[in-house]
């Protein structure tokens, strides 16, 4: 962690100066450290014991990989911290699949598991929990989630923080790692007896201390943002937000400052590790406590403001002067929201997804990739048939179809005009990555789940590059032309980067509606899979309805339809529900999808709408017959998969790597887009292939 005590004068306009805490120093969390321990095995002899042989070898897979990702955690010293981040965060996912096996009323002594943590700040502290309890594994969980907090904190130390990109990389993991240690506070603490560093008042100082680290962060950001416009109204509303965000600042300083001031064990604790932690937080509050002070009074009227003005010097950030490499990253970083549907669909993933190292294999059989092995994974896709018995359930969507575009011309000499040559250099493999997407996705021989990672990946680097639209000085703008889905003879042709994401949203949509008409319905796996898809087509029409805002196009792209669309989809999910009543835990005396069918078709009816509609099956579609299956609840797959749901839950936004890396100021593809590539790549060999 940062150790320099070095400090800032902030001078006022009329001269006043007060003493700045250095806002290079960035204050961040060692790891826990742990003793080795065996899991595989002793885990393994409980399943076969407490279920049958057959059972443990289902989830052997997961045991082998829990047991490695515990092993590097902690015996290997060579990791880098995103590589200590993954590691961890794969092994907190397989910790929460095997949780069902440690139970409250467990009295399994022989061959327990002994877990030894020590404490972060001070080694010489200890806890040890073991047997197969439920105490055990929460301590284990805690553990690493404090790790993940620790992790996320050095990573935010160690961005560089002088350019807009490191400031927004380091405010992200700053965010993450209070995330981490808020769900520590809340959840875990309390219902441990461990070492200081995972109890109540610990956790909550941290908690605080990085949501200080963030919103410092965040206030720099919006004073950089509001630096080039000069209105009045403006100025105004810059200075009423940078008030709240200086007030924020130092409301969290201040509570972790008395967390530890008030606590004589917490004071010395913290004084052992590093003494300059507590006048660091004092300074660190009162300053935005008087920044915030100042703030306020430019929304005062004259009459009533101080003498005195702010005191906060940002860094001036010219934006036209901004590299491209910020430009784009700050596009992905505004819109993650999109490929992040709220609700869990694990079936999908563990399913379908080619870049989800857990799978769901034949047999109820799970998989679990090592954590160090890149994507894609093999994948079963056998549970999608043309010919299932969803197609008397179910009804998809078309897709839209465009016409070619050679994205990377255009945006490649744009940047070159605007920027300079050099830059266009950095991010032409971005912009070949893109012009490549787009032109796959329209392949007509593509699988479904091949197609929907290309479009995700499609729509991200979207994303990415719209902050360059509109490209108004480009010599060729790109002009994206895309044709009616349910009409192909009215197409659209426009410039707006709005239009060209509606469209990818739109195909998303359609493209999981025929991954749930693929669904075999007579299986377990097969229904909840195509639950599942329907949810995840609801999320993609529900993004679209926003975006469609920004663009005025075919029919099938504004509010109304993707709200109709939407409807269907819920009286699917309905009907699904109620033809197959395991899915339920209470199943109404009459199924809600009637009522829904009936609102959707009253929208169909609506011009122009009725119009479009006029030849479509929409209208005519009814509920049809059921086919009923049965699960077993004690199904040890189940449990496991109910444990993996958890931890998607908790790791959510901002704990995974991002979709692209910065190496040497350059864009470069992660693992999971070069596996795209060298998806699509290993395709065209294929079909380059000569006949044998």
């Amino acid at each position: 962690m940062a150790k320099s005590n070095d400090v800032t004068m902030a001078t006022s306009k009329e001269g006043v100066g007060l003493l700045n805490p250095n806002p290079d120093k960035m204050l961040s969390v060692p790891l826990k450290k742990s003793d080795p321990v065996d899991l595989y095995r002793p885990l393994r002899d409980l399943v076969a014991r407490k279920y049958s042989e057959s059972d443990a070898e289902k989830v052997e897979s997961v045991l082998e990989t829990l047991n490695k990702c515990r092993s590097d955690m902690v015996e290997r010293g060579d990791l880098s911290l995103p590589m200590q981040r993954d590691c961890l965060i794969h092994y907190f996912k397989c910790l929460c699949m095997v949780e069902p096996l440690f139970t409250a009323d467990s009295d399994d002594s022989d061959g327990g598991i002994m877990f030894f943590w020590y404490d972060a700040f001070d080694p010489d502290y200890i806890c040890v929990d073991g047997v197969f309890s439920h105490r055990s594994i929460q301590l284990e969980k805690a553990a690493v989630l404090f790790n993940l907090g620790a992790i996320y904190s050095q990573i935010g130390a160690s961005c560089d923080r002088t350019t807009a990109l490191g400031r927004h990389l380091a405010m992200d993991a700053f965010n993450a790692a209070a995330k981490f240690f808020s769900e520590l506070w809340k959840v875990f603490a309390k219902d441990i007896s461990a070492t200081l560093d995972l109890t109540l008042l610990f956790t909550e100082t941290l908690h605080q201390l990085f949501s200080a680290q963030a919103s410092e962060l965040k206030l720099q950001q919006q004073l950089d943002d509001d630096k080039s416009n000069n209105d009045a109204s403006a100025a105004f509303q810059k200075h009423r937000c940078a008030h709240h965000l200086s007030k924020s600042v130092s409301k969290h300083y201040r509570r972790a400052y008395d967390l530890i001031i008030c606590d004589s064990t917490a004071f010395k604790h913290v004084c052992s590790f590093d003494h300059t932690w507590i006048p660091h937080l004092h300074q660190k509050q009162k300053f935005f406590r008087e920044e915030a002070r100042q703030r306020k009074s430019f929304i005062l009227p004259n009459s009533k403001r101080p003498k005195t003005s702010s005191l906060v010097q940002s860094c001036p950030l010219d934006h036209d002067a901004e590299s491209i490499t910020e430009k784009l990253v700050r596009g992905i970083c505004r819109h993650s929201d999109l490929w992040t549907p709220k609700q869990q669909l694990i079936y999908l993933d563990l399913l379908l997804s080619e870049y989800s190292p857990f799978k769901i294999m034949d047999g109820g059989k799970l998989l679990a990739n090592p954590w160090d092995m890149p994507p894609p994974y093999p994948t079963n896709f056998a549970i999608l048939s043309s010919s299932s018995s969803s197609s008397s359930h179910l009804m998809a969507f078309p897709l839209k179809k465009c016409e070619p575009l050679d994205l990377y011309e255009s945006l490649r000499s744009y940047v070159a005009l605007k920027y300079s040559e050099s830059e266009a250099e950095r991010v032409e493999g971005l912009f070949k990555m893109v012009d490549k997407l787009r032109s796959e996705m329209q392949r007509d021989d593509l699988s479904l789940p091949i197609r929907r990672d290309c479009l995700i990946h499609y729509l991200k680097c979207l994303c990415m590059i719209e902050p360059l639209f509109p490209m108004t000085t480009s010599p060729n703008p790109p002009i994206f032309v895309w044709y009616n889905a349910f009409n192909p003879q009215q197409d659209s042709s426009q410039h707006n980067i709005h239009f060209e994401k509606a469209s990818v949203l739109f195909n998303l949509g359609a493209l999981s509606t025929q991954v749930a008409l693929s669904c075999d319905l007579t299986t377990i796996q097969g229904h909840r899979l195509a639950k599942d898809a329907l949810n995840d087509a609801s999320h993609w029409f529900s993004k679209l309805s926003h975006e469609a805002e920004k663009a005025s196009a075919t029919i099938e792209l504004s509010v109304n339809c993707a709200k109709m669309l939407r409807e269907i989809i819920s009286a699917q999910i309905a009907d699904l529900d109620w033809n197959f009543p395991h899915s339920c835990s209470v199943r109404s005396s009459s199924s809600p999808a009637l009522l829904l069918y009936q609102k959707a078709y009253d929208l169909s009816t609506l011009e122009p709408l009725a119009k479009t509609f006029v030849q479509s099956s929409i209208p005519q579609y009814l509920k049809m017959k059921t086919c009923p299956v049965v699960t077993d609840p004690g199904d040890i797959t189940e449990q496991f998969l109910s444990g993996y749901g958890k931890a998607k839950s908790l790791l959510v936004e901002g704990c995974q790597p991002p979709c692209l890396d910065i190496k040497d100021g350059n864009l470069v593809a992660n693992a999971t887009l070069e596996a795209v590539r060298l998806a699509l790549k290993e395709m065209n060999l294929q079909e380059s292939k000569p006949p044998q």
